[in-house]
């Protein structure tokens, strides 16, 4: 089976992050194993220490070479062969762990050769947390007979305090690695969803467009019938089905457009136009389905020239006059204003609409966003127009915006690059 670039690179990804992780998890380990013989030795040499001082000015000498024997990574016994004090044995225990930077907390017992068993000492508090009052039992040991027992209760917490950067260092791998996981699980959500959509713009080509073709070729033939020319209600319910077959094929098309642009880029073919004529066949052609809408153009100047493709420059204008017209309760008043200022050709179209709520008007040129409001249930659309408008704009390296006028309506301005 053949694994395309992206799983491969999602597959490599992962490996590399959880590759990154287990080391460090080893790593980790290894540390704490290493603090673990660093407290040992550290342990050692100040046991080997108190031992050596608990034979000072007495007239004994140590016998043994090495008094300090490790039973297990929390519990020591040191061999005297000799007579102690229980507070001078914990006053050397407590100034030599001081010395080798020991802070974790112990506890030392005695053994006791007439009751033959050891006799608990103390527990001794190193850290801030106070001292605690505990009973370990600590085992008795044969052959020996002068000896005192040394037990750190809190070792291994002790070592991770002190890991603290490592532990810092793993957390943070396995949160970018959860990161990462669900980044890539929304990622090949996404992906399922752009599949989705493409498959059913695939399937609107066929299912949509070939009965539509039929109906537009039957109701064209039908309305050029004499008994239906004569019969005027016949004819108006036919023209009714011709238009709204053609509206529904505009709709059609434009998101075919739109999603095509998706995979595709637009492709824009600049020449030089002047831009009133356009704007002024637009407006002949919106007046055309809109009688009632008064839309006028106001221009310093009718030499207006710009770089753009005349097909999407049409469909810019008259998008962005008809969603004017459809989102007005009164008459439609529109004011197309040119004007030009520091190299820059400013498009403003001005409309007596509804307006639109300030929370909102950031993301009408989102794709298939639409503002819910007292017009968005009665004009039908798919939110796709104004998102059309910004990727032309998008490709041109126009700037556009929108604004609520003061009183009523919204102003769209475009910012075009002007050199005279």
């Amino acid at each position: 089976m053949k694994i395309n670039r992206l799983n491969s690179i999602i597959l490599l990804g992962l490996i590399a992050i959880i590759s990154i992780l287990v080391a460090q998890l080893l790593w980790t380990k290894e540390a704490f194993t290493l603090e673990q013989k660093k407290l040992s030795q550290k342990a050692h040499i100040a046991l080997l220490e108190v031992s050596r001082k608990l034979y000072e000015g007495t007239d004994h000498e140590h016998s043994c070479q090495n008094p300090v024997q490790k039973i297990s990574n929390d519990y020591y016994i040191v061999n005297i062969e000799n007579d102690f004090e229980p507070d001078i044995l914990e006053f050397y225990l407590k100034s030599e762990f001081k010395k080798m930077n020991i802070t974790t907390d112990f506890e030392y017992a005695m053994y006791n050769c007439q009751s033959d068993e050891m006799v608990y000492g103390d527990y001794v508090s190193l850290s801030k947390k106070g001292k605690q009052n505990k009973t370990v039992y600590f085992p008795k040991h044969k052959n020996l007979v002068y000896y005192f027992a040394v037990r750190f209760p809190n070792e291994t917490t002790y070592l991770f305090s002190s890991m603290r950067f490592w532990f810092v260092l793993s957390t943070a791998l396995i949160l970018i690695l959860l990161i990462y996981v669900y980044s890539i699980f929304k990622l090949l959500q996404q992906k399922k969803y752009s599949e989705l959509q493409r498959d059913f713009i695939n399937n609107m080509t066929h299912e949509f467009k070939t009965p539509l073709s039929s109906i537009l070729i039957a109701s064209k033939y039908l309305i050029e019938q004499n008994p239906i020319k004569e019969d005027k209600k016949l004819h108006t319910y036919t023209d009714i089905i011709i238009k709204q077959s053609h509206k529904l094929n505009n709709h059609i098309e434009k998101i075919l457009n739109i999603a095509k642009s998706d995979y595709v880029p637009l492709e824009i073919k600049k020449e030089t136009v002047l831009i009133v004529p356009i704007i002024e066949e637009t407006i002949e052609n919106i007046r055309l389905k809109y009688p009632e809408a008064n839309v006028r153009i106001e221009s310093a100047s009718a030499e207006y020239k710009i770089e753009t493709d005349v097909f999407h420059f049409h469909n810019l204008i008259y998008n962005l006059l008809d969603n004017a017209i459809k989102y007005c309760t009164d008459k439609p008043d529109i004011l197309v204003q040119i004007t030009s200022h520091n190299q820059t050709l400013k498009l403003a179209f001005i409309d007596n609409g509804i307006g639109i709520p300030v929370k909102n008007i950031s993301f009408i040129f989102d794709k298939f966003y639409r503002v819910k409001n007292e017009k968005s249930n009665e004009v039908n659309g798919f939110g796709l127009g104004l998102y059309y408008v910004k990727e032309i704009c998008n490709l041109q390296n126009w700037k556009i915006k929108a604004e609520n006028n003061s009183e009523k309506g919204v102003t769209i301005t475009l910012s075009i690059p002007y050199k005279k």
